[in-house]
C-alpha cells in the first residue's frame, strides 16, 4: 500500500529483456539518483503509480522485471531510456496519510485533453471506460501515483450526429466517459514528473478503493 507523496523522481536507466528468455518480462532499471531509501529485494515500489518487485538493488540504481500484461494496460510500456518516474516505498503502519490510500493496482491510462497554466496550473483528463462512476468532486484520485485532489467531474455525453463528430474529432468521447479537473500546486510540479505531461499523453490512473467498492455493490444490487 501506498500514500501517493512521491518520494523521488527516479530516471530510466535502461530497458531490457530479462535474461532468463523464459518469462518474457522486461528489466526495468530505473536510476534512484539520491534517494536514501534502499530496499530490500522483494520489497514493492510504486513507480509511476504501478506497484512493481524490487528484483535487484545496485548503488544508485533499482531493477524490476516487468510482465507483459503490465507493459499492455499502464503507461510503463511506452517509457524511454531518459523518461522521469514517481517512486514512492510501501507504507508501513507508522507512516502518515498525508495522501490517500492507493494500492498501485492501476484501473487504466487516462488521456491529457488540456492543460492550462495561465495563473495556476490544470490538467484536465479523460477517464477511460466506466471509471468516471469512481470520480467525484474533491475526491481523491492517483495520477502517474500522485495523490491528487479531483477539481470538477463532467460526464460526457456521446456525440449527437456526424457533423458534430466532423468538427470535434480531436476531442471526441464514447458513452460512459468522464472528464476530470486537477490542480497542481508548484510543490507537486517540482517532486513529480506531471510537468513534462503533455496533451495527448496516456497516463496511469487510480481511483479511489473505496469508491470502487461502492460502484461494484451498486452494480451487483442492481443485477439482482
Amino acid at each position: 500500500m501506498f500514500t501517493g507523496l512521491v518520494q523521488s523522481l527516479g530516471r530510466v536507466a535502461a530497458i531490457r529483456p530479462v535474461s532468463d528468455g523464459e518469462t518474457g518480462a522486461t528489466r526495468l532499471e530505473i536510476d534512484i539518483g539520491d534517494w536514501a531509501h534502499r530496499p530490500d529485494l522483494g520489497a514493492s515500489i510504486s513507480v509511476n503509480g504501478c506497484c512493481l518487485t524490487v528484483a535487484c538493488v545496485s548503488a544508485t540504481a533499482l531493477h524490476f522485471d516487468v510482465i507483459a500484461q503490465t507493459l499492455a494496460v499502464t503507461s510503463l510500456g511506452g517509457l524511454r531510456v531518459g523518461d522521469g518516474v514517481n517512486l514512492e516505498h510501501a507504507a508501513t503502519p507508522m507512516t502518515f496519510l498525508g495522501g490517500h490510500i492507493v494500492l498501485g493496482h492501476v484501473d487504466g491510462l487516462a488521456e491529457v485533453v488540456e492543460i492550462r497554466t495561465n495563473g495556476e496550473w490544470r490538467m484536465r483528463l479523460r477517464l477511460p471506460g466506466d471509471l468516471g462512476s469512481c470520480a467525484v468532486d474533491k475526491g481523491s484520485i492517483a495520477l502517474d501515483g500522485v495523490s491528487l485532489t479531483i477539481a470538477g467531474v463532467e460526464d460526457v455525453a456521446p456525440l449527437a450526429n456526424h457533423a458534430a463528430h466532423a468538427v470535434h474529432a480531436a476531442h471526441a468521447v464514447h458513452a460512459a466517459e468522464s472528464i476530470i479537473d486537477v490542480c497542481l500546486i508548484p510543490e507537486t510540479l517540482a517532486r513529480t514528473n506531471l510537468r513534462a505531461r503533455a496533451v495527448g499523453d496516456r497516463i496511469n490512473v487510480e481511483v479511489d478503493y473505496m469508491a470502487k467498492l461502492v460502484a461494484r455493490q451498486l452494480r451487483w444490487m442492481s443485477d439482482r
